[in-house]
């Protein structure tokens, strides 16, 4: 395989498609970004990236951005509701389809995709079976690809669950909180695609779990918390007998509220936890629960200092 030098980046303007992009220039990689219409890459053409304006529900915009480029990276997904007329399916049923059609009438030599976690072990939550149903089709297209498998982000960008909760001392959750989990923090994440540009895995369809260290409960996330804040942090979840009326009522209204339970209802199995052996040997040591927490609330400003 030759050397990886152009790479086109999909999902580049998301929370974390951003710090994607954002790693890639900096390791030296030249780097486009497909923009729709509308979003705002003008912080990614500072940095240095080629934006090419184009949606993965268009095929010939995918033709015309995957050209002259050696990988694909895409971190895009459809349930954010991000914009107006985006739909569960829009990204990874049609739209990654569409971009791996495009991607295999080129010489593109990786395609890194961004999964989620357990996701063949949960085809009763559509979101996470949409991700297992595209690394199915990279396979029947022989495609080269890693997919990584994140586990839950502890930073959730402009949308995030807990901080509001955490600023007044309340970590809320909506499941058991004795169960452990597997997180991560997105910025972990953003480094390891990079890293998938350049490693030599072991097959051509490699999937591989990505989390810290070790899974924890939210109880345990909550006393993580406290030490680092030096005061109480209070878990508060609701019955989960509400949890199913409120979201079951208001999935009628909403689809991605009905993908929400599901999958709510899937985690506090336990299930959702990460199988690092692949992780540490591609990407070295997982990054401790305990740094990650750090980083999270330097974040959301309830401690000093940024890990980014």
């Amino acid at each position: 395989m030759k050397k990886i030098e152009n790479v086109l980046i999909v999902g580049a303007t998301g929370h974390l498609g951003q710090k994607v992009a954002t790693e890639a220039i900096r390791a030296g990689y030249k780097v486009r970004v497909l923009i729709r219409p509308g979003s705002d890459g003008g912080k990614l053409v500072k940095l240095g990236a080629k934006v090419v304006m184009g949606n993965l529900l268009d095929c010939e915009s995918l033709e015309s951005a995957v050209a002259g480029c050696d990988a694909v990276i895409t971190t895009a997904i459809g349930y954010s509701n991000r914009k107006k007329g985006d739909f569960r399916s829009a990204a990874d049923r049609i739209g990654n389809r569409n971009l791996i059609d495009s991607a295999s009438k080129t010489n593109i030599q990786r395609f890194v995709f961004c999964s989620v976690l357990t996701c063949d072990q949960a085809p009763l939550v559509p979101h996470f079976w949409d991700k297992k149903l595209v690394e199915d089709y990279l396979e029947e297209k022989a495609m080269p690809f890693i997919s990584l498998r994140p586990g839950a982000f502890l930073d959730q960008g402009t949308g995030d669950f807990w901080a509001g909760g955490l600023k007044k001392g309340v970590l809320r959750f909506a499941a058991n909180p004795a169960v452990p989990l597997t997180f991560l923090h997105t910025s972990d994440l953003a480094i390891y695609f990079v890293k998938s540009l350049g490693i030599k895995p072991e097959s051509a369809a490699e999937k591989i779990d990505i989390g810290c260290d070790r899974a924890v409960s939210i109880k345990e996330l909550a006393e993580i918390m406290a030490r680092f804040l030096e005061r109480p942090i209070r878990v508060q979840v609701p019955p989960w007998s509400l949890v199913r009326l409120i979201l079951g009522v208001g999935s009628l209204f909403n689809p991605w509220l009905c993908d929400l339970l599901s999958m709510m209802a899937y985690i506090q199995k336990g299930g959702y936890v990460a199988d690092t052996k692949k992780q540490k040997k591609y990407f070295g040591e997982p990054p401790s629960i305990e740094a990650s927490i750090q980083h999270y609330l330097s974040d959301i400003k309830l401690l000093g200092g940024s890990n980014d």
